[in-house]
């Protein structure tokens, strides 16, 4: 056998050829061997984290109490009744002809904007002083907004009376929700007030009267002929 071609033969001793790619391993902090996205992820989280994750919890108990607080508001008030008794607060019911189409105007310029369960219109005669009559209307149903209904109602007597001006809301008593007097212009100054609450909501024109004088007034009317159940 010829040796000739021995010496072309690769020895076993001879180096392995080794491929070497182009491109460098990236070592950078986050691309290398011991790099775990597993062991990241459950680590603790970072302060503005919780930050926020607080600040979103504050606002949903918040919120919560709040609307807590109004259901529990709308289930004490809704079922009210309004009733017109033959004497309030020290004055008469008036059973004239002329007291009834009052009441009737006023019954059906309040209807014709708000809609209402039931409804009650009356004029009450003060005995000591004739002058001083207080004209009542109102109804009851559920109210989402009573302050809201109550501001349409003073808007619907300014429309029928003139401006009401020194509007203002005043202690709305034992049945809660929101009172409010001001003064219509129109002629003699005329007192207007009115309450509101999730149940009802009333108006009453109280002529030759203050609304220093009236508010008491109105409110001693309120707890004498509203009623919930």
């Amino acid at each position: 056998m010829s040796d000739a071609n021995l010496s072309d033969r690769p020895s076993a001793t001879d180096p392995v050829p080794v491929d070497v790619t182009p491109e460098p391993y990236d070592i950078t902090p986050g691309f290398g061997f011991d790099d775990d996205p597993e062991e990241e992820r459950s680590g603790p989280p970072s302060r503005r984290r919780l930050i926020a994750l607080g600040a979103a919890l504050l606002v949903g108990v918040a919120g919560a109490a709040v609307l807590g607080t109004l259901g529990w508001r709308v289930a004490q008030e809704k079922d009210a009744t309004l009733a017109t008794p033959d004497q309030v607060a020290g004055l008469t019911l008036d059973g004239s002809d002329r007291a009834r189409t009052t009441a009737d105007y006023l019954r059906n310029g309040f209807l014709a904007d708000i809609e209402v369960d039931q409804s009650i219109a009356a004029v009450y005669a003060d005995p000591a002083r004739p002058e001083r009559s207080v004209l009542l209307f109102g109804g009851t149903t559920l109210m989402w907004q009573p302050e809201q209904d109550l501001d349409r109602l003073f808007k619907l007597v300014a429309d029928d009376s003139g401006r009401i001006d020194e509007l203002r809301g005043l202690p709305a008593g034992e049945l809660g929700g929101v009172l409010k007097c001001g003064t219509s212009h129109q002629g003699d100054a005329l007192t207007v007030c009115g309450w509101a609450d999730h149940g009802s909501v009333a108006l009453a024109m109280f002529p030759g009267r203050t609304a220093d004088e009236a508010a008491p007034l109105m409110l001693q009317i309120r707890s004498e002929v509203q009623t919930r159940d």
